[in-house]
Formats: C-alpha cells, sequence, structure tokens
C-alpha cells in the first residue's frame, strides 16, 4: 500500500472523529461556523462538520458562588470589611447573551456588589450594620437581579457572611460588652445581698420579738411569784412593805452569789459592805413606811377639801346672781 493513501486514510479517519464531541452534563457548547454563532449544544453526543464548525466556548450551567470583600464606613465613621458571598447561575435559555454579552462575568458583580454595599452601609451605625445585614444582603440580591438578568445570570442568592471592624473598635466594643455584664452581675448581687439583709433583718426582728416576748413572761411569772410570796409572808405576821423589803433582800443576796460563782467576773457591785443587806432593808422599810403617811395624809386632805368644793359649785350652779334693779331718777324734796 502507498504510503500517501495511508496517510489519506489517517487523515479522513482523523477528521471523521472530530466531527463527534460530548457535552458534560450541566454545561453547554457554543458553536460557531466561519466565526459567526451557530447554535447551543446541550448534554450529550453531538456532531459538528469539521473544518467549518468549530466550539466557541463552554458555558458552565452550575451554581457558582463569587466572594468579594469590601471595605466602607458606617454612618458614625467606623471602617469595616465585609465579605459578600454572591451565588448565580447562567440561564439554560439565555446562554447566548452569558457568553456573547459579558467577557468578564465575575468582575460584571464584584463593580453591583461593590456599588450597592458602599450605598447602603454608610447609611447605617457600626451597630444597625450588625443587625441589618440581611437587609444589605436584599438589596444588593435586588440590585444585580435588574442588571445581570439581561445579561443571561440569575442570582440565587446573596449573603453577608463577614463584618470586620477596625480592631481597636472591636476591642472598644468587647470592652463595653464586658462592663455592661459587669454592671448586670454587680446589680444583680446588690439585689442578692439585699434580700439576705432583709431575710437577717426579719429573722432579728422575729428573734428580738420571741425575746421580748419571753422576757415578759419571765417578769410576769415573777410578779405572780412575788405576790404569792407576800401572801404567805403576811399570813405568819409580816405586812406588804416588809415582805417587799425582804424580797427585794433576798434577791440582792441572790445575785451576789451569782456573780461570785463566776470565777473570771470583773464586776465590782458598790456598796458591799457586810452590812450593806441590813442598811437596805431597814431603809427600804422606812421608805415604805413614809411612803404610806404620804399617802394617808393626802387622801385625808382630798376628803376634806372635796365637800367643801361641792357645796360651793352647788351654790354657784343653784343661786344664780339677780339682774341689777332699775335705778330711779332722783327728785328733790
Amino acid at each position: 500500500m502507498d504510503i500517501p493513501l495511508i496517510i489519506l486514510l489517517v487523515f479522513g479517519l482523523f477528521i471523521f472523529l472530530s466531527s463527534f464531541f460530548t457535552v458534560k452534563q450541566q454545561s453547554s457548547f457554543v458553536i460557531e461556523r466561519f466565526g459567526k454563532f451557530l447554535n447551543v449544544r446541550s448534554s450529550g453526543l453531538q456532531l459538528k462538520i469539521p473544518l467549518i464548525d468549530r466550539i466557541a466556548g463552554r458555558v458552565n450551567l452550575k451554581i457558582q458562588q463569587l466572594d468579594v470583600i469590601i471595605e466602607t464606613k458606617t454612618k458614625d465613621n467606623v471602617f469595616v470589611k465585609m465579605k459578600v458571598s454572591v451565588q448565580f447561575k447562567v440561564i439554560p435559555t439565555n446562554v447566548y447573551d452569558a457568553f456573547y454579552k459579558l467577557e468578564y462575568p465575575h468582575d460584571q458583580i464584584t463593580a453591583y456588589v461593590f456599588d450597592v454595599v458602599r450605598a447602603e452601609v454608610p447609611k447605617l451605625k457600626l451597630d444597625d450594620v450588625f443587625e441589618r445585614k440581611d437587609d444589605i444582603a436584599i438589596a444588593v440580591k435586588r440590585e444585580l437581579n435588574d442588571a445581570m438578568t439581561t445579561y443571561g445570570y440569575d442570582i440565587i442568592n446573596t449573603l453577608v457572611t463577614d463584618i470586620d471592624p477596625d480592631i481597636q473598635v472591636k476591642n472598644a466594643m468587647n470592652r463595653i460588652n464586658a462592663a455592661d455584664r459587669e454592671k448586670t452581675a454587680a446589680e444583680f448581687e446588690g439585689e442578692s445581698t439585699r434580700i439576705r439583709i432583709v431575710a437577717k433583718a426579719k429573722a432579728e426582728a422575729e428573734s428580738k420579738r420571741l425575746q421580748g416576748q419571753g422576757i415578759a413572761d419571765q417578769r410576769r411569772e415573777i410578779a405572780r411569784g412575788l405576790v404569792e410570796s407576800v401572801e404567805v409572808l403576811n399570813r405568819v405576821g409580816i405586812n406588804s412593805q416588809e415582805a417587799s423589803a425582804l424580797i427585794v433582800v433576798t434577791q440582792h443576796y441572790d445575785t451576789l452569789q451569782a456573780i461570785g460563782a463566776d470565777a473570771n467576773s470583773n464586776l465590782i457591785l458598790l456598796p458591799n459592805s457586810p452590812q450593806a443587806g441590813s442598811d437596805m432593808l431597814n431603809n427600804m422599810v422606812a421608805s415604805f413606811s413614809a411612803s404610806n403617811q404620804v399617802g394617808e395624809m393626802m387622801k385625808k386632805q382630798n376628803r376634806k377639801l372635796k365637800p367643801k368644793t361641792d357645796e360651793h359649785t352647788f351654790i354657784q350652779h343653784q343661786a344664780p346672781q339677780e339682774p341689777d334693779a332699775p335705778k330711779l331718777p332722783e327728785t328733790e324734796i
């Protein structure tokens, strides 16, 4: 076989095989004939005319993501870096527009994101940027949809994935947050302390009330015991004054005994002579006698003054003064 024939056969086989090509799933091929757009081929085995038709390009129909990092200023003059993630895809029916109308679609999308973010963020304060990041993302998506649909692109979603203010601003925000939490903790601690103080005061008040009630009951029983003691002493011929003085002296000696029982006591009781008890008893009896005499004298004086006062009052009420008689005119004799 001649070599030229072999070469011709090989060349023909190559031309034949180059007529077939495959398109992968979720992609489209743009076919041109002599440099002019012919059609768009979808996934599967495709055929083209060798040396006449050519594959101009491949268009990806999958959802793509573009991350755009933007530095901008807020309304309160704080510079922040924001990361906006744009998810988009080519509309299958608009492959022609996506392939021929835009040279660099990523640059086009980035420009629109910059424009929208730098128009929206300066209207907000730093705290509002964090709170309303979804509103910023919606504004970006709306603007991109209006612009990119013309070029065959569909904006699936836009997300503000990161907001990074200056490091000094972040430290200040952390200090503010820490101070606010410390203030809240101090308020809770103060409330807890107040509750403990109130509970302690209530407990002390209840304790004092019960203690006072106990002292009152104790004194009541002591008084009852003293009354019974006086009654017993009266039965053996000791009058009430002498009995009271005797009871007081007895309590005096009981007190001295209680003080002496404590070895570590530093209390000094004056006077503390051997005849102190006798003197106390004599003084109390004399005082009781003198007070009784004074009381009897006052009662007698009251009994003497009371009838005269009543009689004088009765006369004043029963005999009112008569009005003066009219004077007659004097006559000459």
